[in-house]
């Protein structure tokens, strides 16, 4: 049988991973997928800096478009980023009947109701593992290998740069700042770095994940997202002394009323196995009704563990080429007329427990002030750690976990305690998930 063409449109980090990917293990990738995969065109912005990588019996260019239209190639690969000509070529090469993989989080969580509807009208494939989560294949645990179940809840650990920064933060006691401009010497994160830090990044992931997980249309601009910067190595410091660690957390969950969607700063109990995912390591913990809770560990970014994706997708699409389109996996793991319009809750309504750091003048009176303002808004405290306070100041920080609560009761709380006298500075909260 003769091979399928393969175009690709881009050639940097992930791109030459999966030239190397393909080449070097070519017969067992054939094996695999039934008939061989071959490169036989690809662009680049530079052609000029590919330095070894073996592009032999590949035609090069630097205009991507004459790879989608080239009417050789069968398959288009993606890997340029970006949402703007990345989403103008894909609709085109899908237009001209030609089967789509993508490593593009931002384009697929932006635009993938979009280019799902054009494909399924053609009957071509759009692929994104490497979307998400860099070589682990999550995307085809939830799609395929959980399809029995029905998902309750998912958390993931879905940025190495975030992860990276909180891990040296508790180990080493450093300031975010200092550890940022390590990853950023590191190359971890780019020069600016707000995708990163900030939940971006994540929430584009997140966005796909819950789409898979709860059959729902793609809804990027509903995630609540918040970013890292905020946290401090006193707070790190005090949830290590609680028993618990900050991660930087996608959790998309069902609950009454509708589901949520929400991206911050998280601590998690020590002794779960995903708050022991450091460095630049993702985690996802998904939790099915039939299975329970299921673990997928791994690199989430680098040139080849990303290009195991890729590959894994183009043997998907091989093997379907001659698979009747109505009978192929759904894009969205459900049925393209059976996505349910589910609401998606305000953060007001999201129920969770919390970390709370208060900076306050150490004396009488000023705890029963703040217990009372929590006590008549219905928030239960689990524990309080107050620190000895400082001798010129008489300031000292008041550490208080406290039970399941709704959010919008205790952004009410945070306002009345940040009127008080005594509270000296804004009050820093960190949601808090046991996980269970």
């Amino acid at each position: 049988m003769e091979p399928v063409k393969v175009g690709l449109l881009g050639l940097g980090t992930v791109g030459s991973g999966t030239v190397r990917v393909l080449k070097r293990n070519s017969d067992e990738i054939t094996r695999r997928a039934g008939r061989g995969i071959e490169l036989v065109a690809a662009a680049a912005r530079n052609l000029d800096s590919l330095g070894d990588l073996d592009v032999s019996g590949m035609r090069l260019t630097e205009e991507a478009l004459e790879v989608v239209d080239d009417p050789e190639v069968q398959v288009i690969v993606e890997l340029i980023g970006g949402t703007t000509l990345a989403r103008e070529l894909v609709l085109r090469a899908i237009d001209q009947g030609k089967h789509v993989v993508t490593a593009n989080k931002a384009l697929i969580a932006l635009h993938g109701n979009e280019i799902f509807s054009r494909a399924q009208e053609r009957g071509v494939m759009v692929a994104f593992e490497a979307a998400v989560a860099g070589g682990i294949p999550i995307i085809k645990a939830i799609r395929e290998g959980l399809t029995g179940n029905r998902i309750e809840w998912l958390a993931g650990i879905i940025n190495g740069t975030g992860n990276f920064i909180l891990t040296e933060m508790r180990d080493k006691g450093r300031e975010f700042a200092d550890v940022l401009a390590e990853a950023q010497r590191l190359g971890y994160a780019e020069a600016d770095p707000t995708f990163d830090v900030e939940g971006v990044d994540a929430a584009h992931k997140l966005t796909i994940l819950a789409s898979i997980a709860f059959g729902i249309p793609l809804q990027f601009d509903r995630v609540y997202t918040e970013g890292i910067s905020g946290i401090s190595r006193d707070d790190v410091v005090y949830a290590n002394e609680l028993g618990y660690r900050i991660k930087h957390l996608g959790i998309a969950r069902r609950a009454n009323g509708g589901i949520e969607l929400r991206v911050h700063p998280t601590l998690i109990p020590e002794r779960r196995l995903i708050a022991n995912v450091d460095g630049v390591l993702n985690a996802v913990l998904v939790w099915g009704d039939a299975v329970g809770p299921t673990l997928y560990y791994g690199p989430g970014a680098g040139s080849e563990p990303t290009a195991s994706a890729v590959v894994a997708d183009l043997v998907d699409v091989v093997r379907a080429l001659t698979t009747d389109p109505e009978n192929r996996v759904p894009h969205l793991a459900f049925q393209a007329d059976a996505l349910s319009d589910v609401s998606i809750l305000s953060m007001d309504d999201v129920q969770t427990a919390f970390y709370l750091r208060l900076r306050v003048l150490d004396r009488p009176g000023v705890m029963a002030d703040i217990t009372r303002i929590l006590a008549d808004l219905d928030i239960s405290i689990e524990a309080i750690m107050q620190k000895e306070p400082d001798e010129d100041t008489q300031e000292a920080d008041v550490i208080m976990l406290t039970h399941q609560v709704r959010e919008g009761n205790l952004n009410q709380a945070i306002g009345r305690i940040e009127s008080l006298d005594s509270v000296i500075t804004p009050v820093t909260r960190i949601r808090l998930e046991n996980l269970k």
